[in-house]
């Protein structure tokens, strides 16, 4: 993938503060008609039936339009489902770690929902047998996500408010193991009261 491509679309608030050429607009809007298509076509059809003839034409855009930014259909699966990340979950600090974890939590489990949940299985299989596309899926999605978590986790240790036999980097692998372990194994919930009891595990009582 091209580094433009790693970067992701712009988000709708960044427009109002850079000047966007005409041209670069058409651009950015048929790469949101893109994205926005595969989200949905994956809603409709799975992963497994979905396409990038399919993606073009429901995005109104021709098929090599799609292959000059993705090489394929995972690639252009991945973009959308980070931005769907960085829309949906949220980063807050006001100072109550236990409110601050449990929202993170909350929403990243929320955001896993189908059909993303089954976009995530599906990218999460293609990454085992692809070397080059599984780096790309850390990268793009997996090492942000983390990042995130542990952000909120390193104020809570700095605070000592995290778990005393718990360090930032364990507590994310928990996190997300648990994630992880629910979407590929157990297909049990990803719920508002998981993401409160996995608070309540990482912090101090």
């Amino acid at each position: 993938m091209t580094e433009q491509a790693n970067r992701g679309p712009a988000d709708p608030a960044d427009e109002t503060s850079t000047p966007v050429r005409p041209g670069r607009r058409r651009s950015e809007e048929s790469r949101r008609a893109i994205l926005a298509a595969a989200y949905e076509l994956l809603d409709e059809a799975g992963y497994a039936r979905l396409t990038v003839e399919g993606i073009a034409a429901r995005a109104g855009t021709g098929k090599q339009t799609v292959y000059r930014w993705w090489p394929g259909k995972a690639d252009v699966l991945l973009e959308a489902l980070t931005v769907h990340a960085r829309r949906h979950v949220p980063l807050p600090d006001t100072g109550d770690h236990a409110a601050d974890l449990h929202a993170f939590l909350a929403a990243t489990f929320a955001a896993a929902t189908p059909p993303t949940g089954d976009a995530l299985r599906a990218l999460m299989a293609e990454a085992q047998i692809d070397p080059a596309f599984g780096a790309r899926f850390r990268d793009t999605l997996l090492n942000p996500r983390r990042e995130a978590l542990g952000t909120l986790l390193a104020r809570a240790h700095a605070a000592d408010a995290l778990a005393p036999q718990l360090t930032p980097a364990t507590a994310v692998d928990l996190a997300f193991g648990l994630l992880w372990y629910r979407l590929l194994a157990t297909r049990e919930p990803l719920d508002d009261r998981l993401a409160a009891l996995l608070t309540r595990t990482l912090l101090r009582a």
